[in-house]
């Protein structure tokens, strides 16, 4: 059974503005802007792989109804069937890889010597949270705290009462000239 990849290059259909295709694409893929950004850098970017021809021919499809164009690419192994699920995670982080892996592009190329850790991909289901103790609540003293009746007013100041005037029945005015 032959294996095909839906391979797409950033490009838009004539008919279509750039910007209305852009905003189609990324509701199909429900991907935010800085996706988008790499979908449409012009890079060759591999939506889907491992798949037969009519299911990339559907994604194709999807893809020229948002208004973009993309290629369905047979697999440079196509009698091999799709890659199978990988292993749940049982490697050490830091174990290297040991095989040559020729890049897609020239972009991929400037990445050819970095020495990355090989992370395989976790099965289908798998819980990717780790599990954490039950919290412990803080033991807080509240009891100086009280609750105003409802309907109150809160954060407003009582007015104080004006001032009194002073007592001044103890002055005199005397006139010494």
């Amino acid at each position: 059974m032959a294996v095909f990849e839906v391979v797409f290059h950033g490009q838009v259909r004539a008919d279509v503005a750039p910007e209305q295709a852009r905003a189609r694409i990324g509701q199909l893929f429900q991907v935010g802007d800085r996706q988008l950004e790499m979908l449409f850098s012009g890079r060759r970017i591999v939506i889907k792989q491992g798949l037969d021809q009519a299911a990339a021919e559907k994604y194709r499809q999807a893809i020229e109804r948002a208004g973009a164009l993309c290629d369905i690419c047979p697999m440079a192994d196509s009698a091999a069937e799709p890659p199978a699920p990988a292993a749940p995670f049982a490697a050490p982080a830091t174990q290297r890889r040991q095989t040559s892996v020729q890049p897609r592009d020239e972009y991929m190329a400037a990445f050819k010597d970095v020495d990355a850790p090989d992370l395989p991909i976790a099965p289908l289901g798998a819980d990717m949270q780790d599990s954490y103790a039950d919290p412990v609540p803080p033991n807080i003293d509240l009891s100086a705290l009280s609750l105003a009746p409802p309907g109150s007013d809160l954060e407003q100041l009582k007015p104080s009462p004006p001032p009194s005037a002073p007592d001044t029945s103890h002055l005199r005015l005397t006139d010494d000239n």
